[in-house]
């Protein structure tokens, strides 16, 4: 078998490659019923990812370790799932108040693929390991490869050599779980840690991988990085306390979670914001203890970041 019939028995047995029963129609249908169609089969991939929650959850005890170690996640992928990743990564900060290194994306063809698609990208094993090694990872790393065929050459490739690194790895695919146990598949399946395996059915257009893979994936890898970060003490109660004042818009959502946790008005939210260097873990410590900004950053750091632990010890 040449490389390209291999290739075409793979794509046959992806359940993203069938076609959809319910969308046989659609090119005849009105815009009404398309978009019902659309948006009946999008209602299926909620419950195909809470089939995967025990997976998930693996996912997120490696993560949070790693980050306990002062290591990273970092995701791989090719077209629309690399850029859900880069999109996952780079939203972290300004919503966690992370290092821009602590969550990375890596994607097939660099960033000019990012704003413009570079499909042929996807099959350059070589670039994959090369990407890859730039980064340096190392045993407290977690590489998240996120491939909706599964079979994706350059997150395959990723994924193996992060293995040798000794760092933990991570599939998301979109496609069922047993096609791991496909001979082709064996290698990837003795380099994961974890495989998360969101199976969606077939796509309301056949291979069309940006929608309902695209939307389960951004699910898995929301409910990944959030849960971590929760875990390490930057949520306090369902309020983001770590974020970033790096905007207008930014610095008005601060003075509205001090606010809203500490029950005072707006110029003292913002008084007490100032006092603790614009640090809202800080400002709200200060204000429910009655502590100086120093006595609140000695709370805080006592008690690993966790405001409600630093607020009742």
């Amino acid at each position: 078998m040449n490389k390209s019939n291999k290739i075409f028995h793979q794509l046959n047995s992806l359940s993203t490659e069938k076609r959809n029963k319910k969308s046989m129609k659609i090119d005849i249908s009105s815009v009404k019923d398309i978009l019902s169609t659309i948006n009946n089969e999008d209602k299926k991939v909620v419950f195909a990812v809470s089939k995967e929650l025990p997976q998930i959850e693996e996912a997120v005890k490696l993560v949070v370790e790693s980050f306990k170690n002062n290591g990273r996640l970092i995701y791989v992928g090719a077209g629309t799932s690399g850029r859900l990743g880069i999109l996952d990564a780079t939203e972290c900060p300004p919503t966690f108040g992370t290092n821009p290194r602590t969550v990375q994306g890596i994607i097939a063809g660099g960033k000019s693929a990012v704003l413009r698609s570079q499909e042929g990208a996807e099959d350059d094993i070589k670039a994959a390991i090369r990407d890859l090694q730039k980064v340096h990872p190392t045993s407290n790393d977690v590489i998240c490869g996120i491939a909706a065929s599964m079979r994706t050459p350059y997150v395959m490739a990723a994924i193996i050599e992060a293995k040798k690194l000794h760092a933990k790895t991570i599939l998301v695919t979109t496609n069922p779980r047993r096609l791991l146990s496909r001979p082709e598949m064996r290698n990837l399946k003795n380099n994961l840690d974890v495989s998360i395996c969101v199976d969606v059915g077939p796509e309301v257009l056949a291979g069309s991988t940006r929608m309902k893979s695209g939307t389960a994936q951004k699910m898995v890898l929301n409910m990944i990085t959030t849960t971590a970060m929760i875990r390490l003490g930057k949520v306090y109660e369902n309020m983001m306390v770590d974020l970033k004042m790096n905007s207008k818009k930014l610095e008005e959502r601060a003075k509205r979670v001090v606010m809203t946790v500490t029950n005072v008005d707006y110029e003292t939210a913002t008084h007490y914001l100032a006092k603790a260097g614009g640090h809202v873990k800080t400002a709200i410590v200060m204000i429910k203890r009655n502590v100086t900004a120093t006595q609140a950053r000695i709370l805080l750091k006592n008690t690993n970041g966790f405001v409600r632990t630093a607020i009742e010890e």
